[in-house]
């Protein structure tokens, strides 16, 4: 036998090492390996003609029909702090620079506003602060009114002169034109107050939070030996609400009026708006969130323009619900009435709903509308895609705009004469471009050519969309990816990663990359599925596990792995499960209910009890725990810890607002008495996102964990 040296043979087996090893890691995720890049920061122009994107310090003005011209509008590399967002005003004369912003929920931040004049160069600031909610300019350009210490005030830029138009403002009792945090985090609202196209007068939200109870939890890393306490409202399931109405105030005489003052009660008003003519507008629904009533405020009287009731729950409030054309008179409405998300056009003057769209698919956004033209992005061909299509406000004339599958993002130019796509699917990162109104393409702006062939030179896996059937029938969407040198003949382990939630999907046609596709690269399958009460079909499918949420999306997951083990190329005694916030709820259903199906579970930042989640989400589906306990109780992971058989990661951040760490805290207790052993992970001062320390470390941790215990 020929002999080698030692060097030569330690050389050779680095080789194969080498060659063995993944060719990505979690860290090249995060170090922005696989970022796509895009346009940014994209604003229409008054004209149509024009837009402007946000690019490295600079504001840009580009023109739709002939994307080579672009022309620096301002370099904003003078501004003392990082501008997170910008607005023009109505007359495009100046900027509205949000600075510095530091989160405090979801969407809210406290932030430095100033104005950028375009034609002095001056920078005014809004307030001295650094703690204003939100700012929006006023219709003629020459004011901003904006919310700090929960209430409203004006700054007149031309007077330089501010005012304060409510007083009664105070932490964790009344709030002023911005949504308490159950709004904020349900009703995706990020301000609750909006200037009359006039700008004669202000709408706005008032919270009185004085009978909502207060949640709690520690600020550990404060600099200081103490740490700090921060409390908030938060209504859970069957708490107290706020108590919430809608007022005008009047700019020229200083006057509020209250016009929601006959609802009273257990109801949200969640939404409102003014008609191109200057009509308030809003919406009203029970506590129950099945009967909703929009209302029109007069001169003299207030009536209800649209009513629509369900036996179940209405789905997918926003408000786009709601849209007037420019003669104030007809109006769009967004319903799922028939049984699927549909368009319909009514009338102030004549009444009627009349269907703009019908079929068993889902309208998810409109795009744009004018008098004439609606677009629209809907679930036509596929409900795992977004499609854009084009439709006479009449219904007549409907057209099929995209031209490739997969899921589209359209920011339409004003008036809707072009727009641009964001586009991707499976196999295809973000491709941006730039379209005439009836679909012809004019540039492709940006199309990651770069990210395309480094996912092609290390054969990226991409998704192959499956349908599995149920034992009682149900078919239901999944993926599966395989590694790139998938064999058949071989065993691979593999994690189900799933969210379940009602209306949520996970399984959709567009490119992305998260820490799953490490375990891809490490040798593991990865399959994912949506269960009973996910959305993007017919509402009976999403609204199946009303009053019960857990229980069907449960059975449907553990029965989704045990098909999964019957795939010759799997090994059945390795399937796991990973879920996060609702999916990290399902895992723990899944490794509990389920003891004999998972090898291992991972739950991150898990809804433990509905008991202990906000009023707005879980009332929606479960209803109220006072007259539901078995739907909050019998789908709880709580009271089944001593079914646990396999290895358990627990993950949770000590400042979650949104799903408090009272959950994981609960079942650990549960683990205790049963005399179980978990693993766990606990995140200092981070929120439901793993923000701002920890987002790498989980995704690290869980790969870890999965390479060790799966």
């Amino acid at each position: 036998m020929k002999r080698y040296s030692l060097t030569l043979l330690l050389l050779l087996l680095s080789a194969v090492v080498v060659m063995a090893q993944p060719k990505f890691s979690y860290a090249d995720i995060a170090m922005g390996k696989f970022a796509q890049k895009s346009v940014s920061g994209l604003r229409s122009m008054n004209d149509g003609e024009h837009y402007t994107i946000r690019q490295m310090k600079g504001i840009y003005r580009c023109s739709y029909s002939d994307s080579s011209k672009k022309e620096l509008i301002v370099d904003l590399g003078f501004i003392d702090g990082s501008v997170s967002d910008y607005t023009f005003s109505p007359d495009e004369s100046k900027i509205l620079l949000r600075i510095s912003s530091r989160p405090l929920y979801r969407r809210s931040h406290y932030s430095h506003y100033a104005v950028y004049d375009l034609a002095s160069a001056e920078l005014m600031d809004v307030d001295k602060s650094d703690d204003v909610r939100y700012a929006i300019f006023s219709p003629d350009g020459k004011k901003v009114a904006y919310v700090k210490d929960n209430n409203i005030f004006i700054n007149d830029l031309s007077q330089k002169f501010t005012y304060q138009i409510t007083e009664d403002g105070e932490w964790n009792h009344i709030i002023n034109g911005m949504p308490d945090w159950v709004y904020e985090e349900e009703w995706g609202i990020d301000h609750a107050f909006c200037w009359s196209p006039d700008g004669s007068k202000i709408a706005f939200l008032k919270s009185d939070e004085s009978r909502v109870k207060e949640f709690g939890f520690m600020k550990f890393l404060t600099g200081t030996p103490y740490p700090e306490l921060f409390k908030y409202k938060y209504p859970k399931a069957g708490e107290e609400n706020s108590t919430v109405s809608l007022h005008i105030y009047d700019i020229a005489d200083g006057v509020t009026e209250c016009v929601s003052s006959e609802h009273t009660g257990d109801l949200y008003i969640p939404f409102f708006n003014w008609t191109p003519n200057g009509e308030l507008y809003y919406y009203v629904i029970n506590r129950l969130q099945n009967d909703l009533k929009v209302y029109l405020v007069g001169d003299a009287s207030q009536r209800v323009i649209y009513a629509e009731q369900d036996d179940k729950y209405i789905d997918g409030l926003s408000n786009g619900t709601i849209t007037f054309l420019s003669d104030s008179d007809r109006f769009l409405v967004l319903s799922e009435r028939s049984g699927y998300n549909h368009l319909y056009l009514s009338s102030l003057s004549k009444g009627g709903l009349m269907p703009v769209t019908s079929g068993e698919w889902n309208v998810t956004e409109v795009v744009c509308a004018t008098d004439r033209k609606i677009w629209y992005l809907s679930t036509e061909g596929s409900p795992l895609r977004r499609e854009l299509y084009s439709v006479g406000v009449n219904g007549k004339g409907k057209k099929r705009l995209s031209t490739t599958d997969g899921t589209y993002r359209i920011v339409p130019s004003a008036g809707c004469k072009y727009y641009i796509s964001y586009f991707s699917n499976a196999s295809t990162p973000n491709t941006v471009t730039l379209h005439k109104g009836d679909g012809r393409l004019v540039d492709t702006l940006e199309a990651n050519a770069e990210l395309k062939r480094y996912i092609a030179e290390i054969g990226l896996p991409t998704r192959e969309f499956i349908t599995f059937t149920t034992p009682r029938g149900d078919v239901l969407n999944g993926y599966i990816k395989k590694p790139a040198d998938f064999d058949p003949t071989k065993k691979y382990p593999v994690l189900l990663t799933q969210y379940s939630g009602p209306g949520s999907q996970d399984v959709r046609d567009r490119w992305g990359i998260d820490w799953e596709d490490v375990l891809v690269q490490h040798g593991y399958i990865v399959v994912d599925c949506d269960p009973r009460g996910t959305g993007f079909r017919s509402a009976e499918f999403k609204k199946s596990t009303y009053g019960i949420m857990g229980r069907l999306e449960t059975e449907d997951q553990i029965a989704f792995a045990e098909w999964v083990k019957t795939l010759p190329y799997v090994d059945a005694e390795r399937v796991g499960i990973y879920g996060w916030s609702y999916g990290g709820f399902m895992a723990l259903n899944c490794i509990l209910k389920g003891a004999d199906t998972f090898k291992m579970a991972i739950s991150v930042a898990p809804v433990t009890s509905w008991r202990y989640y906000d009023s707005v989400y879980t009332e929606r589906v479960n209803g109220l725990p006072q007259t539901n306990a078995e739907g909050y109780d019998e789908p709880s992971p709580i009271g089944y810890a001593a079914n646990l058989k396999g290895k358990l990661l627990l993950m949770h951040g000590t400042a979650d607002d949104n799903v408090h760490i009272q959950n994981t805290y609960a079942i650990v207790d549960e683990f205790v008495e049963a005399g179980k052993q978990i693993d766990m992970m606990i995140y200092t001062d981070d929120n439901h996102s793993m923000m701002p320390y920890g987002s790498v470390n989980v995704r690290e941790k869980m790969v870890e964990y999965c390479l060790e215990n799966l």
